[in-house]
């Protein structure tokens, strides 16, 4: 099928490699168990998003925006790559983030400051109209005859789900004999894309997706509505039913953005195997998931694995005081 892709602009480093985790899959007597590193599509712009940000940058452009407007946990992986990539193509940035201001920034948020972006901290209840006040942000822009541009948590809607949908193309020129891709879920958009993206290149791999919060319910619900949102918006339907979308629940641990001992040891079995770093909220819930399955018999020993590494350092660096106890 040939598909026809949205104007994009090249911002991250691509393609990513994929790399066979030899040491891990040793130490896991499993499956062959290999990792696509997303977490090096660049420096302080690394991670999944940048991925989403070639297509949503394109778009907002194309819209005359002089101001992106995004939301966000405090320390959102994405409000971080949309703050820097905003400055690099001389906008503004606007971060709605729920919680409150820290005494000291770390992580992502210093990476937010750093370049200047305006940030705004929500509490949980008006977060919850978080859509409601980005509207009105672009109102008070339009006054000011500037044009704000709104992208929601994660870029997850149409334009952002090409960022994945292409990197499932790349996947298969890559390496298209991977028996199945793993990615951690949160706002569905990464699992989304690759999922499209399988059936439009028609990958071999089936696709899971290990959920960070909420349950498997939501999810399949929730990605249901990405896919048909996607649908409607690009005219390139996909056929599928809501029964291939395959989330593997109960890994979440106690909920999103926190994490205990069971994330910690992840996160040491992969640095102290491979030398690579995951983060406490998302892929080490994801690698944790991938691990137990593996233990229940979920993949068979002569199945091929890819687990898709979407970042997320400079959340990690923001959590060490937290996490110096567990180590």
């Amino acid at each position: 099928m040939k598909v026809e892709y949205p104007k994009r602009i090249s911002l991250a480093n691509l393609p990513t490699r994929i790399e066979e985790l030899n040491s891990l899959s040793k130490t896991l007597q499993g499956p062959s168990i290999w990792i696509k590193r997303d977490d090096l599509t660049g420096c302080a712009t690394s991670g999944n998003k940048i991925r989403k940000l070639e297509f949503v940058i394109a778009d907002a452009l194309e819209h005359k925006a002089d101001t992106l407007i995004t939301c966000g946990w405090v320390n959102s992986n994405h409000a971080r790559a949309t703050a820097l990539i905003a400055k690099k193509m001389g906008m503004k940035s606007i971060l709605l983030l729920r919680g409150e201001k820290p005494s000291v920034m770390h992580g992502n948020l210093f990476l937010d400051g750093l370049v200047g972006a305006d940030i705004r901290y929500l509490s949980p209840a008006e977060y919850e109209r978080r859509h409601e006040i980005m509207a009105e942000i672009v109102t008070e822009l339009k006054k000011k005859n500037r044009v704000g541009y709104l992208i929601p948590a994660g870029a997850t809607y149409p334009v952002g789900i090409w960022g994945y949908i292409k990197a499932a193309e790349e996947i298969k020129n890559q390496s298209p004999d991977f028996d199945a891709i793993l990615v951690p879920v949160g706002t569905g958009g990464t699992y989304a894309g690759l999922f499209i993206g399988k059936k439009l290149f028609d990958l071999k791999a089936e696709i899971y997706g290990v959920n960070v919060e909420e349950n498997e319910d939501y999810y399949r619900e929730r990605i249901t509505e990405i896919i048909e949102e996607w649908n409607k918006s690009f005219h390139q339907p996909i056929s599928y039913s809501r029964e291939e979308i395959r989330i593997i629940d109960g890994y979440q641990g106690k909920g999103y953005s926190q994490f205990g001992r069971n994330e910690i040891e992840v996160i040491k079995l992969l640095a102290r195997t491979e030398g690579i770093i995951l983060d406490p909220v998302y892929t080490s819930k994801g690698m944790r998931g991938l691990i137990e399955e593996l233990k229940k018999g979920r993949f068979n020993r002569n199945e091929k694995i890819l687990f898709i590494h979407t970042g997320g350092i400079f959340g990690l660096l923001s959590r060490v005081e937290e996490m110096g106890d567990l180590l």
